[in-house]
């Protein structure tokens, strides 16, 4: 196993409180999104095809329409009526869903429509990049943070509206907390932090939001004591400095909706690159939308320099967690680490004497090496 995917713990089942079987033939829907999302997920395609040369494996796909910017742009909505169809059609059927970015409002949106109340974003960085990024490789050592993040309540899925005239405008956004909303998402992070090391920590900023920052405080006290945790409580400020200068003193951090989507890409410097960071949408039926962590990228649209590792790695989780195939996913997990130690990089993550290569090339090796672990699986097993 490597230190690039969970062990056999299934985050899911911490969430739903039951553990989906595993599933030999998995339902992915898929929507490319925009900008570099049609790349990055032809190479998910590309690494399904592999494992389905090396196993009994056999993937069944459904492609969904335009989402986010490239739906508006047609004269639609970011979220349409058709992908919500697809999606409740997918989830209805046992599907899980590989996501390319989609901008405007669709990710919040999503996670309305579906009741997609936690975020997970795991914080592992990869060893062969340890000396690769902006912190120095001793920074990084030993780090394994989960992000969790409450998605369904805060200022992103509040009320806004903007009053213009000849002399300025008003610009109001109403947003709140209910206490069901907070103790939901805190008990769906103690069960997590329970099945690792059994830390907390929760982040608040009682000077700026102090009602919403009290209500999670109480909760977080509540619960986390009935559960016996090791518990402490960070100012937003304060977290996103300590979760980069001491990454290992973290285990799980939960975070209102704000919160953990500033901390999730600031505390994407311990992986070397935006490029890797991935994450998981669930709800409590089991449902799951599985990204990266970061964005559409329009620039780099075309020119095969995208990092396809992030979407990559979404799709290991989603074959770990959605579908109970642990022993494929740690294969990737692997064959991701196996391309980087052999210097395998994308112009992001380069490093001295680096063989610098494209979206497409990088997937390719990782493709390679997935065959190499699977056939090495199918021999021990026989």
């Amino acid at each position: 196993m490597t230190r690039s995917t969970p062990d056999s713990t299934r985050y899911l089942g911490c969430i739903t409180g039951r553990r989906p079987p595993a599933n030999d033939a998995p339902l992915i829907g898929i929507l490319e999104g925009e900008g570099i999302g049609p790349e990055l997920l032809a190479c998910c395609r590309l690494v399904l095809g592999a494992i389905e040369a090396h196993t009994a494996m056999r993937f069944r796909y459904r492609q969904g329409g335009a989402i986010g910017k490239v739906a508006m742009a047609a004269g639609g909505e970011p979220l349409s009526g058709e992908v919500i169809d697809f999606c409740r059609e997918l989830f209805r059927d046992g599907g899980a869903l590989l996501c390319g970015p989609g901008g405007d409002r669709f990710v919040y949106e999503l996670r309305r429509e579906f009741s997609l109340f936690c975020k997970l974003v795991p914080l592992r960085p990869l060893p062969p990049l340890a000396d690769t990024g902006p912190l120095r490789p001793e920074t990084v050592e030993d780090v394994d943070i989960l992000l969790v993040r409450e998605n369904l309540g805060g200022l992103y899925q509040g009320e806004f509206h903007l009053e213009t005239s000849t002399s300025g405008g008003y610009a109001s956004h109403r947003f709140g907390y209910t206490t069901e909303q907070v103790s939901d998402i805190l008990e769906a992070a103690t069960r997590l932090a329970r099945a690792r090391r059994g830390e907390l920590c929760v982040v608040t900023k009682p000077g700026g939001a102090p009602s919403i920052s009290r209500l999670w405080e109480t909760e977080a006290r509540r619960i986390a004591g009935e559960a016996n945790l090791d518990l402490r409580i960070l100012e937003v400020d304060n977290a996103g400095y300590q979760m980069v200068a001491d990454a290992r003193a973290f285990d799980v951090v939960v975070a209102p909706n704000l919160f953990g989507d500033v901390l999730g890409d600031g505390a994407a410097l311990l992986l070397a690159s935006r490029g890797i960071s991935y994450s998981a949408n669930f709800n409590h039926a089991g449902h799951a939308v599985y990204q990266t962590g970061h964005g559409a990228a329009h620039d780099l649209a075309g020119t095969d320099r995208a990092n396809p590792l992030g979407q990559l790695l979404s799709l290991a989780m989603m074959l770990h967690e959605s579908f109970g195939q642990t022993r494929v996913a740690q294969a990737l997990a692997a064959a991701i680490d196996d391309t980087l130690a052999a210097g395998w990089r994308t112009r992001d993550i380069a490093a001295a004497g680096a063989r610098v290569v494209g979206t497409r090339a990088l997937a390719e090796q990782v493709a390679d090496r997935v065959g190499i672990y699977l056939r090495a699986d199918l021999r021990t097993s026989a």
